[in-house]
């Protein structure tokens, strides 16, 4: 099975899971980041339920369209090598100037610290190697695509394990509370 068909049988398992997405609806597939390791550590970051946002420069869907988000689009991000990996749906899409990205976003993308302190300085050193390959010139108005998502699949595990939780609880205090009736009662 060769890549785009691995990505495809990929999609059409997250497409058995939810019924209400159509399987033949477009869907874009894409990486994080420019090498193997920043690949799969931002992807490791939405698969754990921290990362639920992207930037990249307006100029980089200009120059390929393919890449531009759109709203309620689906993704299928795959590791750097082209493995799929989760399937996200956007959920926002903004632009704004490089140096008026706010925290609240910084944070929502999840990386280091999450503070807009540390999204700068990364992205202003991912930025000024892409506007390099785009033959732009890097400047603190340059526009950026500020994208929040959902992770759909597959759900973070975490939620699972919370969910789990809350039903052993509500097991947990039924039983307790039958235990205190069947006590009264013996009264």
């Amino acid at each position: 099975m060769d890549r785009t068909e691995a990505v495809q049988h990929f999609w059409q398992e997250f497409c058995s899971t939810n019924p209400g997405v159509d399987p033949q609806e477009p869907f874009q597939t894409w990486h994080f980041g420019d090498g193997p390791e920043l690949a799969d550590e931002l992807c490791e970051l939405v698969l754990r339920g921290i990362k639920t946002a992207t930037a990249a420069l307006v100029w980089e869907a200009e120059a390929d369209p393919n890449t531009a988000p759109f709203m309620g689009g689906y993704s299928v991000v795959t590791d750097f090598a082209g493995t799929s990996r989760c399937v996200i749906r956007t959920s926002e899409i903004k632009i704004h100037p490089f140096d008026e990205v706010d925290a609240a976003f910084a944070f929502d993308e999840g990386e280091g610290d999450r503070s807009l302190d540390h999204w700068r300085q990364v992205h202003w050193d991912y930025f000024v190697k892409r506007c390099v390959e785009l033959e732009k010139d890097a400047d603190l108005k340059m526009p950026v695509i500020c994208e929040r998502f959902a992770l759909l699949y597959p759900k973070d595990s975490r939620e699972d394990t919370v969910s789990a939780l809350k039903t052993a609880l509500r097991e947990r205090e039924f039983s307790d509370s039958a235990f205190l009736l069947r006590e009264d009662r013996s009264r």
